[in-house]
């Protein structure tokens, strides 16, 4: 049976900034967690202080990758060869 609850995907053109989203989230959650984990331990206080420290880090992280992302493009299109057409 279809559902009646379809979610609409959204234009290509918008293809760079969701894959930006999309890996600061889990890179920054990963990363902010094993600093965590390193500095406290897994204490009562992890999961408050992962929490914080995952928060401030995608903050940072998000328009960081949204600048480097075109750089790390150019780089990546220099040094990988294209597929034959």
């Amino acid at each position: 049976m279809p559902s009646k609850f379809r979610l609409r995907r959204l234009p290509a053109r918008h293809a760079g900034l969701v894959s930006a989203l999309i890996l600061s989230v889990m890179m920054t959650f990963v990363v902010s967690a094993i600093a965590t984990a390193r500095g406290l331990g897994f204490s009562e206080d992890f999961p408050r202080a992962w929490m914080a420290a995952w928060g401030l880090s995608w903050i940072v992280a998000f328009p960081v990758l949204l600048a480097v992302l075109p750089v790390v493009r150019r780089i990546v299109a220099a040094i990988v060869e294209r597929p034959p057409a």
